[in-house]
């Protein structure tokens, strides 16, 4: 294991005891709380009935700054985090409003006429902890009522809410399928984090966490089963990789509805992460390619346009 995965291992860990100690509390809080034309004369008879049965069909729903195709219509970039802790990202440093106007700031460079940003909010939605928790999860669970506190924002900013999964010692599909309410949603996609997906005896922070193929199919199965049920327009699905033995890139199905990206995680030199994504990018090339970017773990941290020179150029850049 190298140096900087330890130091991000012992950074996350810290985050997530601090959480853990904070359980039982939010526990109990949530348990407690919980211009026309002259109007033509009614129709009658056999017109009459035809028209009631008729009624007119409801628009499509499109994307919080049009269309209904994400990728590659937009460039994704996102904040990520959660507001328990400043150390899970940078979603969570701030309210919601003031969070969107960084994120703003930060999405401008890359925006082109041809190709404009998408902004997200990358909310972790189950946070990995490192203690039991109900059901032995070694997970905490958002709150609807935070969830819901960021998909407002993100509407009033017009912008994608993504729904990221720290497993823990629970798995993706159990994890994904009760979001199901915020899911079939137009604007909220979903994340995948295989780093916290442990296997049973395995601690969160103490391990790095990986996931097979059989799990992460069925989960995107059933959520493009979501997207055609309801209409939707494309559905983002983001799979984090910090290792190239994470997930098995080559087992992956492809989803008609769903804009599949695998983003190239984890921090350190310029020199690194560049070599990281080239060796990433050059496996399983059906699918899209998202890179991530640490403010302050990186060393050095990539400016926009030195991302936009990466080949391929990412279709979504996380910044945590």
């Amino acid at each position: 294991m190298t140096q900087s995965s330890s130091v991000y291992k012992r950074r996350r860990a810290l985050a997530i005891m601090a959480l853990a100690a904070a359980a039982a509390v939010v526990v109990f809080a949530v348990t407690q709380l919980t211009g026309s034309k002259a109007a033509e004369p009614p129709a009658k008879g056999a017109d009459a009935e035809k028209a009631q049965a008729t009624p007119t069909p409801k628009p499509l729903a499109e994307l919080p700054r049009g269309g209904r195709r994400i990728l590659p219509d937009f460039r994704v970039v996102a904040f990520y985090g959660a507001p328990q802790d400043r150390q899970l990202g940078a979603l969570g440093i701030g309210t919601p409003t003031q969070m969107t106007k960084k994120l703003e700031k930060q999405a401008k460079p890359y925006n082109r006429k041809s190709r404009p940003v998408l902004p997200a909010m990358e909310l972790i939605a189950v946070v990995a902890a490192a203690h039991p928790g109900e059901g032995e999860r070694y997970n905490l669970r958002q709150p609807d009522s935070v969830i819901r506190r960021y998909l407002k924002a993100a509407r009033k900013a017009k912008a994608l809410l993504i729904l990221d999964i720290q497993p823990g010692r629970s798995d993706f599909f159990t994890e994904t399928k009760r979001l199901r309410k915020f899911l079939k949603e137009p604007d909220v996609g979903l994340a995948l984090d295989p780093e916290w997906r442990m296997a049973p005896g395995e601690i969160p922070g103490k391990v790095i966490g990986s996931v097979g193929a059989r799990e992460v199919n069925a989960t995107t199965a059933w959520l493009d089963q979501l997207v055609t049920r309801y209409k939707l327009p494309q559905k983002l699905l983001l799979i984090h990789q910090f290792t190239d033995d994470m997930v098995p890139e080559n087992e992956l199905k492809e989803r008609k509805g769903l804009a599949y990206v695998l983003n190239v995680d984890g921090f350190g030199t310029q020199g690194l992460k560049i070599a990281k994504y080239k060796s990433f990018a050059a496996q399983a090339k059906q699918f899209r390619r998202g890179f991530k970017l640490f403010y302050e773990e990186d060393v050095k941290m990539m400016r926009p346009s030195q991302v936009m020179r990466l080949t391929p150029r990412p279709d979504i850049i996380v910044y945590e």
